[in-house]
């Protein structure tokens, strides 16, 4: 794909991830939200867990916890996590695969590592993104998609060789992802060789960022160190990444703005604070189901 740089989106900032701590004590590497990005509309987090090698007995999940008014996307790289929640779905994940979790009206969910990873340890890497759902969709009922590389989840390499793409969700060169979204969203693995680039088209006046997962990668107009995201401009249709030295990975993503008030308090995301107490004495009274492990 060949597009002029005047036809390329501006990089309108780049933001250092920080380091905390979620479920049980896991490290989770997050470029927001965060006090200088909240959000950056329909997306509301990305964090990244890994790429680390754990030792016997090290590998920890996160406990039963309740999810209201959006959707999470778990994407296992490496390793294998187990999946619950309260409305009867149960699976390990495995390596390429993702579990589209639509909480909409609310449920109980928690996430473990095998027993296998946790009595031996090894490799783990995985992402969690979350995507804000319209103020008409958050009391849709819960729904749970999964997907697997390659056999559900496409990989497309670009024309010249340079990238190999995983397309979770969207449309990019020429393939879709699988999964059904309330919104239009675009989510993409994206693997660059050495000197390797990639484009991608989206309607302008879309949000749309590159994250770093390993290596360094860049924009026209930005140098992007590992762990970095670039927020880019909303004033072009067509926007490039690539690797300028060695190999990189860069996890792109672009949606619709919803455009709507924001209300959230850890797992609750509305649009009105009475809605979050509502969320909270849901949950309380068990009105989001329970999780018997």
């Amino acid at each position: 794909m060949h597009l002029t740089t005047a036809a390329v989106r501006s990089t309108l900032r780049v933001v250092r991830p920080f380091h905390t701590f979620e479920g049980e004590g896991f490290p989770v590497r997050r470029p927001f939200p965060q006090p200088e990005l909240p959000l950056v509309d329909p997306f509301l987090m990305v964090d990244q867990v890994g790429p680390h090698v754990l030792g016997p007995g090290e590998a920890k999940g996160a406990p039963p916890h309740p999810h209201r008014g959006f959707e999470t996307i778990q994407y296992v790289i490496e390793g294998a996590m187990e999946d619950i929640d309260s409305a009867g779905h149960r699976r390990v994940m495995h390596p390429g695969e993702v579990q589209w979790l639509t909480a909409g009206s609310g449920l109980v969910h928690l996430a473990r590592p095998t027993p296998g990873l946790l009595a031996d340890g090894g490799p783990q890497h995985l992402l969690q993104i979350w995507v804000n759902l319209p103020a008409r969709l958050k009391s849709t009922p819960p729904r749970v998609q999964y997907g697997s590389a390659p056999g559900d989840i496409p990989r497309v390499v670009t024309e010249d060789g340079g990238a190999e793409l995983t397309v979770i969700a969207g449309s990019t060169h020429g393939v879709r992802g699988p999964f059904e979204t309330h919104t239009p969203v675009l989510v993409v693995h994206a693997r660059l060789a050495a000197g390797g680039r990639a484009g991608f088209t989206v309607p302008a006046g879309h949000s749309a960022m590159l994250y770093v997962l390993s290596g360094t990668a860049a924009t026209p107009d930005a140098r992007l160190p590992d762990g970095h995201l670039a927020i880019l401009g909303r004033d072009a249709e067509h926007f490039t990444v690539e690797a300028p030295d060695d190999a990189a990975e860069v996890l792109v993503l672009a949606g619709e703005p919803l455009g709507e008030p924001v209300a959230r308090t850890g797992p609750f995301v509305m649009n009105t604070a009475a809605e979050i107490r509502q969320a909270q004495m849901d949950y309380q009274h068990g009105l989001m189901g329970h999780i018997d492990v």
